[in-house]
């Protein structure tokens, strides 16, 4: 398979590539970093397996040449398959979302149990990416579970190297959305206490070089190394840095008030991260995230990006429409794991259709369908749409900003706004799994089918409810989908 160097990032990397040492495994590929480690090693020749939760056409489609399994780390004996044969193995596991003891000892559980695995199968290596943070004075939850996750990994007879890394800033990173989304949506811009603590975010391109880049020196087995960028700032400094690169003037203001609950909330209601992800961010800010050495860049010969570089080669991959991973392709937990349409024992127990015949090619109205969402909108009665989202967003969901990966082409398991691709089937289908705030479980499917000379563009609403509130929402709801659903297929008939 050939590769696009423009879109790799360790071509220029100065360590030589060592395929020769065996199968390389990478769990949480179908998160942000993982997906785009993936590629860079397969690039050099590596011999890849990818462990996943569920198995899904989209994992070959977007990874030939790698070898696909499904595991669940809290699960020890799928994992002692996955680890069958492999020299080092990528762990990339861990929870976002640590509200309670319960996720957090969940976190520290498939960690002991990949350790377990590691020890039976005879890895040679294992490689963590941790949290940057000051580990004398107290500490997240996020933080306390990424020490609590390294140490149950270094207990191992596996040479166990830990990463521990700073806020990372790239195209479709959290941290890169949530400043951008404050800059150029809120004229004034709170700055609590805890926003003048010192960071050192480190660029996406150079987390992915040096992840590449231990795997290819002995001189990291079995070490730790704090990973951060060229500068350290604060969070004020980099909301500033930012407002200047947008061109926007911003008024910053000095709060005593630091709950980070209201921060989180406040934040959500304007930015595409919802509150949870937010709060986990804010919380992690409150301790300094700044490098104690700068050994890794020695051992790699590396000079990290600035801030304002990293930003501006996220915008530029923003512009050019090559944001190739997300923080939404692991958000909500486990969604990988929610029931799909094809696997209820029963029918939904409510649809509605509505179509219409077009003279138009399949393959022109299914390109129109593929642009829905995100900035685009939903072609009509997007007011109804937005306030959806507001409310969703206001009860903690996902809410509509949380938009769409690419603009121009979808893949299964993408997000679009608060929707998830189910399905794909290029000019015929493409199937939408509701993660909104909802009594029930519901579905959206755009469909296209040739009759004689025209094509027939329908669209079909699925809902399963929870509960007797479940079907009185339905009704409630019901009369709006004539206007929403008329009015989208004859806009993507328009459009198309």
């Amino acid at each position: 398979m050939s590769w696009d160097v423009s879109n790799l990032f360790c071509h220029d990397l100065l360590t030589r590539p060592q395929p020769e040492i065996g199968k390389i495994l990478v769990t949480g590929a179908t998160a942000y970093i993982g997906g785009r480690l993936v590629p860079e090693l397969l690039a050099r020749g590596y011999d890849v397996r990818v462990m996943v939760r569920t198995a899904s056409p989209e994992h070959e489609e977007r990874w030939p040449n790698a070898e696909i399994v499904v595991a669940d780390a809290l699960k020890l004996d799928g994992l002692k398959e996955a680890l069958a044969g492999i020299h080092t193995a990528y762990y990339l596991i861990h929870s976002n979302l640590l509200k309670t003891e319960k996720l957090q000892l969940a976190d520290i559980r498939a960690a002991s149990n990949f350790r377990k695995a590691a020890e039976q199968r005879g890895l040679k290596r294992i490689i963590y990416v941790g949290a940057l943070g000051d580990s004398e004075f107290s500490m997240s939850p996020h933080h306390r579970s990424r020490i609590h996750v390294a140490q149950a990994l270094k207990g191992a007879n596996v040479s166990t190297t830990v990463l521990r890394v700073a806020p990372i800033i790239g195209s479709g990173s959290r941290s890169y959305e949530l400043l951008t989304h404050l800059v150029r949506k809120s004229p004034i811009l709170i700055a609590p206490r805890w926003a003048r603590n010192k960071c050192q975010p480190i660029s996406i391109r150079d987390l992915i070089k040096i992840l590449v880049g231990v795997l290819e020196i002995d001189e990291t087995k079995g070490k730790s190394f704090d990973i951060g960028g060229k500068e350290i700032l604060t969070h004020e400094m980099m909301l500033r840095i930012l407002a200047n690169i947008l061109g926007k003037k911003r008024l910053f203001v000095k709060s005593p008030l630091s709950n980070v609950g209201f921060y989180a909330y406040a934040a959500s209601l304007i930015t595409p991260v919802p509150a949870l992800i937010v709060r986990t961010l804010l919380e992690a800010r409150q301790n300094e995230a700044v490098c104690r050495n700068n050994d890794i860049r020695r051992v790699l010969s590396l000079q990290p990006a600035t801030f304002k570089e990293a930003i501006l080669r996220a915008m530029t991959r923003e512009e050019l429409d090559q944001v190739h991973t997300r923080w939404s392709d692991a958000y909500p937990p486990a969604h990988e794991l929610a029931i799909k349409l094809h696997e209820l024992q029963a029918p939904p127990h409510y649809a509605t259709s509505y179509s219409l015949l077009s003279e138009k090619s399949a393959s022109s109205l299914f390109r129109s369908i593929c642009k829905i969402g995100g900035s685009e909108g939903w072609f009509g009665s997007n007011w109804m749409w937005k306030l959806r989202g507001t409310f969703d967003r206001m009860v903690m969901g996902v809410g509509i900003s949380r938009g769409r990966r690419r603009s121009s082409n979808l893949r299964i398991n993408d997000v679009i706004d608060f929707w998830r691709v189910e399905a794909l089937k290029n000019d015929h289908l493409l199937l939408l799994r509701a993660e909104m705030k909802l009594p029930g479980m519901a579905w959206l499917e755009f469909r296209i089918d040739r009759e004689t000379d025209r094509s027939r563009l329908s669209v079909q609403a699925y809902y399963e409810p929870r509960r007797f509130f479940g079907k009185i929402y339905w009704y409630v709801f019901l009369p709006f989908h004539h206007f929403i659903f008329n009015d989208i297929i004859k806009q993507i008939e328009l459009r198309s």
